[in-house]
């Protein structure tokens, strides 16, 4: 019993993180709107976090996000994921970015800061924002 609660905690921290760093994203521009927010939900579920932690999380992350002064604390998670799962928070970076039509200049800084961070060549960075701006 004691390790399914752990692995729970575990868990719960471990979305936290992420959510913290796809709010970071969302309010770097100062001005977090609720597209953000859906796609940072949907990002969550896909993810595999339960829907009925998607507001604890995400009023917790706030929080954690609106504390801190660095983004590493965020990105220990991100790392230590699938190559894949890499990608679809990228994508859902860059997605949070262009939600608005526009990236400003803090929002790119971010994104390049975060594909060393992340260990995402320049190419692979480069094509996701392609992609996602050709989509949006």
């Amino acid at each position: 019993m004691f390790f399914k609660n752990n692995k729970n905690k575990l868990e719960s921290n471990f979305f936290i993180k992420i959510c913290a760093l796809l709010v970071h994203a969302a309010k770097i521009d100062e001005e977090f709107t609720i597209k953000e927010e859906g796609i940072i939900q949907e990002t969550l579920l896909e993810l595999g976090c339960p829907k009925n932690d998607l507001l604890p999380t995400l009023k917790q992350a706030m929080i954690i996000e609106e504390d801190s002064n660095q983004i590493l604390e965020f990105t220990r998670e991100v790392k230590s994921l699938s190559e894949k799962d890499k990608i679809k928070i990228v994508e859902s970076l860059w997605s949070i970015i262009y939600s608005n039509k526009n990236a400003d200049v803090y929002e790119t800084n971010l994104m390049r800061r975060l594909g060393g961070l992340l260990y995402i060549d320049g190419k692979t960075m480069g094509d996701i924002k392609n992609r996602i701006k050709n989509k949006i």
